[in-house]
């Protein structure tokens, strides 16, 4: 019955948004609208100030990377509404360079959440106040959460004690990266384990 409630809700609002909802569907109990992010706020707006909706609360945003996409990112708005105890998911595909239109002056709390999505995506909002990074430092390159980021970082930082101060210097390693076994039973050694030389006995026996 949930999943119906959300199929009619999913229909009537692409109905009333035909030319900014690409389509509309439930996945894992959840209501999920594609939209064209050029008419991102317009579409929240709606979904926000409408009495049949009233999805008053953005509840998180975030992003999704797909390198191998000509549109690499999802980003991803998740919206509450207390007054019809409902949620839905608003996702709009966005290339590397494109500009995504902010709706934090229609949520104030998506503010700080698009601001972590620039730093952790590196995707750009337009007409944003204050986008800047919001959980690494200030020197920081690049942005951690997309799939080429290497898992070493560029720089890393320490205190030095003559200087007095924290200094970047690039990521050295002492050693290449290695494959560590450590004779797991789940994945299954293809060599004979300290002890099974005493089984191959007792079976011969």
């Amino acid at each position: 019955m949930a999943d119906t409630a959300l199929i009619e809700l999913g229909e009537t609002i692409s109905a009333a948004l035909a030319s900014d909802v690409i389509s509309a569907e439930v996945i894992h109990g959840e209501l999920m609208l594609n939209v064209r992010a050029d008419n991102l706020p317009a579409v929240m707006k709606h979904l926000r100030d409408d009495q049949q909706y009233l999805f008053k609360l953005c509840m998180d945003v975030t992003a999704v990377d797909w390198p191998e996409r000509a549109n690499r990112f999802d980003v991803v708005y998740n919206l509450l509404s207390v007054k019809h105890n409902q949620r839905i998911r608003v996702k709009a595909e966005v290339s590397e360079n494109a500009l995504v239109p902010s709706v934090c002056h229609i949520y104030r709390s998506a503010g700080w959440f698009e601001r972590e999505v620039w730093d952790m995506y590196g995707i750009m909002f337009s007409d944003h106040p204050d986008l800047r990074r919001i959980l690494t430092d200030y020197g920081f390159e690049g942005h951690p959460l997309r799939k080429d980021f290497p898992t070493t970082g560029y720089v890393e930082m320490r205190y030095d004690d003559e200087l007095k101060r924290v200094v970047y210097e690039p990521v050295s390693l002492p050693q290449e990266f290695r494959r560590f076994d450590f004779m797991s039973p789940w994945e299954g050694a293809n060599y004979v384990l300290p002890g099974d030389e005493k089984a191959e006995g007792q079976e011969g026996s």
